[in-house]
């Protein structure tokens, strides 16, 4: 395992690299970073097939014929993912576009069953958009800042599956539970600044798709992934050549890969080496970028229209259709809930808090002051409820109707009672017809 050591000359060693670099004084230099992150859909079934989405089921259990890509098999799109992408979209100001595409992205890995993956890179689900946030961590800023990040587009995508490596045995295991996920891909244009910029960007990313409801934000169970694209270069000079960082795991995390990144490159180019365009992980305990692979070669991913689903229409402002099965953007628009933003407005203007103790506030509602009142939140959940409850769901079909006070409780547990129990009480009852 590789470490750090400092000397007496205050050069920063580090053995798995040939170049020596110094920690030296960035005044010199200008960092640019952006990021890419992919964020799980909440949902109870995959993006194209029925099975299940549950976080650590048994090894290979939630695979549909279509995930393990047997032939013959076809995608058929779930509408719950396609609205969550559109109330996402609608609360970081993005253009939703009527008509959206999907392709097939051509690479091998053996988590892959199908050597493609289905995502949306020509024509996206939504484009354009912005996401303003505070930057403020305690200790390191004096006081906070306003900072906007600008969205080239979210689109929508499966994910992979996951490989097991046994280096004992030698060999590796594969386990497509993941294998069709829904994921948000949200790319944002490259106008952060640093490390903390970036922790920032994600933390009110999360607190925003945890009040939509379209997210749980989980990232120790891989339901929010970041991937930090970093550049350096001198003031006044062209954009450095960047490293991608994959797989961040948590929001610290973001920022000290970030900032570490920017320090090795610095580091290496001030005495006199260069920048390889390649992508690097972030080892967590050795607290240090290590490269993967280089990017010097393009891959050729072989883009093409995905045959098997045709383009995906919705009603945008201003339009109307007669095909009530289309998504309706502007009934979705009257379901958002109040976000991060207008939370801190309102204590601002209504108690006149400092801003530091307005920005810790709003982080402190996520983990478990508000009430869950987004309908699309409350679906979710109920649609969870009936899905691990099939006893109590079959009494209340025979008729014991009393069983529905069961059902609510366990809602109010698995809130923790912060759910609105009117709202609960309304929705049960749809999904209860629906399983007569």
């Amino acid at each position: 395992m590789n470490h750090f050591k400092r000397e007496n000359t205050g050069l920063l060693r580090q053995p798995s690299q040939t170049l020596d670099y110094f920690f030296v004084s960035r005044s010199n230099w200008e960092s640019v970073v952006g990021l890419e992150i992919h964020a799980q859909i909440s949902s109870v079934s995959k993006l194209f097939s029925g099975a299940g989405t549950q976080f650590a089921s048994p090894v290979n259990e939630s695979v549909s014929f279509f995930d393990a890509a047997i032939p013959g098999t076809l995608p058929v799109l779930n509408r719950r993912c396609v609205e969550a992408g559109i109330v996402t979209a609608l609360a970081l100001s993005c253009k939703i576009n009527s008509v959206s595409m999907f392709d097939r992205k051509h690479y091998f890995y053996a988590d892959l069953p199908a050597g493609y993956q289905i995502t949306q890179q020509r024509a996206p689900l939504a484009q354009g958009g912005q996401l303003q946030f505070q930057v403020f961590t305690p200790g390191v800023h004096k006081e906070p800042y306003s900072k906007t990040s600008h969205i080239h587009q979210l689109q929508l995508e499966q994910d992979s599956g996951r490989s097991l490596h046994d280096d004992v045995a030698r060999r590796t295991l594969i386990d497509l539970n993941r294998a069709g996920i829904p994921l948000m891909e949200i790319v944002f244009e490259p106008d952060l600044q640093d490390g903390e910029e970036a922790a920032a960007l994600v933390r009110e990313l999360s607190m925003i798709l945890e009040r939509l409801g379209t997210c749980s934000c989980r990232m120790d169970e891989g339901a929010l992934r970041v991937d930090a694209n970093i550049s350096v270069h001198k003031k006044g000079s062209p954009l450095g050549i960047r490293t991608e960082v994959k797989n961040i795991g948590s929001v610290r995390a973001v920022a000290h890969a970030i900032q570490f990144e920017i320090d090795r490159q610095v580091g290496v180019l001030e005495l006199g080496g260069s920048i390889v365009n390649e992508t690097r992980s972030w080892d967590a305990q050795c607290r240090q970028t290590l490269p993967m692979r280089d990017k010097e070669e393009k891959q050729d991913y072989r883009f093409m229209p995905e045959p098997n689903l045709p383009p995906l229409r919705v009603v945008n402002d201003g339009e109307t259709s007669a095909d009530l099965s289309l998504v309706n953007v502007n009934e979705l628009k009257t379901r958002l809930p109040e976000l991060p933003a207008e939370t801190r407005q309102k204590l601002g203007e209504q108690f006149r808090l400092p801003a530091e103790s307005i920005i810790i506030l709003v982080i402190t509602e996520m983990n478990g002051w508000a009430q869950i009142t987004n309908p699309l939140e409350i679906k979710r959940i109920c649609e969870d409820v009936i899905i691990k409850n099939p006893d109590l769901v079959a009494k209340y079909l025979q008729g014991k109707t009393k069983i529905f006070k069961a059902l609510i409780g366990e809602v109010a547990k698995f809130t923790k009672q912060r759910a609105n129990m009117a709202l609960v009480t309304k929705e049960l009852e749809i999904q209860l017809k629906k399983q007569q």
